[in-house]
């Protein structure tokens, strides 16, 4: 406990040494360069990928376990089926119980998680370095020895059905849900859920559990990332003791590709009743681009302009002028195939047509040329900001893991600054002229319908259909007592 407690008394050293003075003026020039330390790939003898890097200021240690398949793999008739095998994998594995393997971490002072996203799930483990080896026998039987009771499947499913219930009576959960089926569809897999559909999660086995293991799980479609105190000398024995006769498949898994809907002829407004919601929530857009863009710096600057910061357009606009809402914000969502591109907001239910007005006069707004000092503090916010994603070994090891997954160069994370403060106002114009088209993006509106459609159809933006919550989500779903 007294090792725990120095360890976290360091840690908060370390981060408040490297955390910026906000009390001090904005910095004028250009930001410094990004200074990282080095990725020391190795590999075990099964060619299971490690990437190390040394971090001594705290005597603690990350281990991920990277595996490139995620709920953008799940097969059709299975959307669901990987944020379920990552959720199964701590509750049974090896000769322990769910409660035994969380008795095991808790007694090292260790942390043990699973999780599954997009385009990639992982087994992640932070313990202090002095219990490292006593711990990643633990993460290697939860990543490559997991039981999968029918008991915990059960457990899992009624949990997954009950929050089902849950987010058709939330507006927001509503508007995201429907935002995400109206522009990909129901049988492209960015249009469901990540847990997937009440009749999916229904039918779910622990057979169909077992198959995506099998199929996804392999050394040759992983990785191990390492950060924190420890050297490759030290730590290679130990992962090769753990992981280093994992065996099966022998090249890596392929990823499917998924068609991007096109732009539809004209915009078209949906409205998802919900009686008596307190605001209205909005998203406006269509499909983006995938992670692989060669468009993403200019993307990332002009983002940031539009409603990727506080001081962005968006949220001064709606928010600080109007007091229209607390906060407006626009993302691209890029995965390995194109997610979405989205502004979004929650709406005082009155305004909500004003509310639309502003969203579009930016959008459109967004098409012209940014002025130069509008631009140099956009790159600068997004460059100042981008060293807090490395100061704890977790941060570093979360960055690596999209190194791995979208296949970085090397020296991405050394040179993003200066690509982010080369972007140029020409490019920024051009990227949202290309992917910003807001006479043709899907308008998705959750709210109280016969408070806010006759404001919307005064605006004649375009079409409206009325949909239910139904539509959304199908059928309530009975949840197993």
């Amino acid at each position: 406990m007294k090792r725990l407690l120095l360890a976290f008394i360091c840690l908060s050293a370390v981060v408040q040494a490297q955390a910026p003075d906000r009390t001090r003026p904005p910095q004028s020039g250009p930001p410094p360069t990004l200074k990282l330390p080095g990725i020391q790939k190795r590999a075990l003898s099964n060619r299971l990928p490690v990437w190390i890097v040394e971090r001594h200021e705290v005597p603690v240690v990350h281990v991920n376990l990277v595996v490139l398949g995620g709920s953008g793999d799940d097969p059709q008739g299975k959307f669901g089926i990987a944020n379920l095998t990552a959720s199964l994998l701590t509750e049974g594995a090896g000769s322990r119980s769910a409660l035994e393997i969380a008795d095991a971490v808790d007694f090292l002072g260790a942390d043990l998680e699973t999780n599954s996203g997009s385009d990639s799930s992982a087994v992640r483990l932070n313990v202090p370095v002095a219990r490292l080896g006593a711990a990643l026998p633990i993460m290697a039987d939860v990543a490559l020895r997991p039981t999968f009771p029918q008991a915990e499947l059960d457990r899992q499913k009624v949990q997954r059905l009950t929050s089902i219930i849950q987010a058709r009576d939330d507006p927001s959960a509503i508007d995201q849900l429907a935002f995400a089926r109206v522009v990909f569809g129901p049988t492209h897999r960015y249009g469901t859920a990540q847990a997937g559909s009440a009749q999916n999660i229904s039918a779910f086995t622990v057979e169909d559990v077992r198959a995506f293991y099998r199929a996804t799980y392999q050394p040759a479609n992983s990785a191990i990332i390492v950060v924190g105190d420890v050297t490759p000398d030290r730590v290679m024995p130990l992962l090769e003791t753990s992981f280093g006769k994992w065996q099966g498949g022998s090249a890596s898994a392929q990823h499917p590709t998924y068609q991007a809907a096109p732009l539809p002829a004209e915009r078209q407004i949906y409205i998802v009743d919900k009686p008596g919601a307190p605001q209205s929530q909005v998203r406006i857009g269509w499909v983006g681009v995938p992670r692989s863009t060669p468009d993403y710096f200019p993307i990332t600057v002009m983002n940031t302009v539009l409603g990727g910061a506080f001081s962005s357009r968006l949220n001064l606009n709606l928010r600080e002028k109007h007091g229209y809402t607390y906060g407006a914000q626009s993302q691209f969502d890029m995965r390995l195939n194109a997610g979405p591109v989205v502004a979004t907001a929650g709406i005082q239910t009155d305004k909500t047509a004003d509310a639309l007005k502003e969203f579009f006069l930016e959008l459109n707004g967004i098409l012209q040329p940014v002025p130069a000092d509008e631009l140099t503090r956009a790159k600068h916010y997004v460059s100042l900001r981008y060293p807090l994603g490395f100061e704890t070994t977790g941060d570093i090891a979360a960055r690596l893991e999209q190194a791995v997954v979208y296949h970085l160069p090397d020296d991405y994370f050394s040179t993003y600054v200066q690509k982010i403060e080369a972007v140029t106002a020409a490019e920024v114009q051009r990227v949202a002229q290309k992917y910003i088209v807001p006479n043709k993006f899907a308008v998705v509106i959750a709210g109280d319908r016969a408070a806010i459609e006759p404001g919307i159809r005064a605006l004649n933006l375009g079409p409206i259909k009325i949909m239910t919550v139904d539509d959304v989500f199908g059928p309530a779903p009975a949840v197993p007592r």
